[in-house]
């Protein structure tokens, strides 16, 4: 994949940056974006931004970048975790799609730290890209209207901020769940369970939630001690099976709320020798191929990847070239059953 895979601390030993520049300013980093871009400041501003680029000796090529009018031809992308399968394969088809439009792409991998996110943001703008392709680390996010009042165009994949006046692409995985919970309860589960992403996540909390919503409307109760959270990484995921294993009464079946958590689990599983599904129901948020490849295969809920990453590659140039904006894109997730879900063996 043809990326350039750009690291935060290649822009922190030695040399003066945008944050520096707002900083002895007085500014946000947006106005300094604006005031290298033309953008719309007073002329006091301009001139307190241009005193402390000179003081502190910003002159990054970005900023030599900044002062021609045409477009970059460079999009941006950020996403919480280049481990994660499902990210993975969406950098790629968001790759794949900018390419064919005549764009490059600038990858930033936050691992879920909205610092981190913070300062990936800041070197896209210093790179001046045209557009960003965004999945926030948190629902709540200051730093990302800072982005919008720059004028950079941004469209939210998969997760979005609330407030933030942005396209999003997304797969809607509520009525995917509400059939997983079903498919559960028919197999005669009432003993369920989930391991959780972060609640204050957009797609934690939605997962979550359905996952409840389902269960109170099959009048199956899902008691606090059933909810395991975890932080969508792997060990989180072990960490969450291993106390909903030690629970006076375990769950007969698991949901888990995203790929990696599910590997976690399934390794817990197996230390524990723990048999799926005889002993245990087990499925997933997110489909990836080596579930197939399991003994039994991973029942779990897939997102339509290659077309996700397809709009957001799409309605980025559309809004960098002065098209009207687009609407957001919702796609369905869809329930895909394998062979990791049976009838409770213990009585549910």
């Amino acid at each position: 994949m043809s990326l350039v895979n750009v690291s935060v601390n290649d822009y922190t030993a030695g040399v003066a940056t945008i944050r520096d520049v707002a900083r002895e300013a007085g500014v946000s980093v947006a106005t300094v974006s604006r005031v290298f871009g033309g953008g719309g400041v007073s002329a006091g501003t301009r001139e307190r931004v241009l005193a402390a680029s000179e003081r502190l000796g910003y002159r990054p090529n970005a900023v030599a970048r900044a002062l021609r009018v045409e477009a970059t031809r460079t999009l941006g992308l950020v996403i919480p975790n280049v481990m994660n399968p499902f990210f993975t394969a969406v950098a790629r088809a968001v790759e794949d799609a900018a390419r064919e439009r005549g764009y490059s792409l600038i990858l930033g991998n936050t691992d879920e730290d909205p610092e981190k996110e913070a300062r990936y943001l800041e070197v896209l703008l210093e790179k001046r890209v045209d557009g960003i392709a965004i999945s926030p680390a948190r629902a709540a996010s200051p730093h990302l209207a800072e982005i919008e009042r720059a004028g950079v165009p941004v469209v939210f994949l998969d997760r979005y901020v609330a407030g933030v006046e942005a396209p999003v692409v997304r797969a809607d995985g509520r009525r995917a769940v509400d059939e997983l919970v079903g498919y559960l309860a028919g197999l005669g589960h009432r003993r369920l369970a989930i391991i959780s992403g972060p609640p204050e996540t957009v797609t934690g909390g939605e997962r979550l939630e359905s996952f409840l919503a389902g269960a109170r409307r099959r009048g199956i109760g899902v008691p606090e001690e059933r909810v395991a959270y975890g932080d969508f990484r792997r060990e989180s995921g072990a960490r969450a099976m291993r106390r909903l294993l030690r629970l006076a009464e375990p769950p007969t079946a698991v949901f888990a709320a995203n790929n990696l958590m599910a590997l976690g689990a399934l390794e817990e599983l197996d230390r524990a020798g723990v048999r799926v599904p005889e002993e245990m129901s087990f499925a997933s948020f997110d489909d990836v191929s080596w579930f197939r490849l399991l003994r039994p295969p991973v029942t779990a809920i897939a997102q339509p990847i290659r077309r996700l990453g397809e709009a957001a590659a799409r309605m980025l140039p559309e809004m960098v070239e002065g098209r009207e904006r687009p609407g957001s894109v919702v796609l369905e997730a869809e329930l895909v059953v394998r062979g990791s879900c049976a009838a409770p063996g213990g009585g549910g």
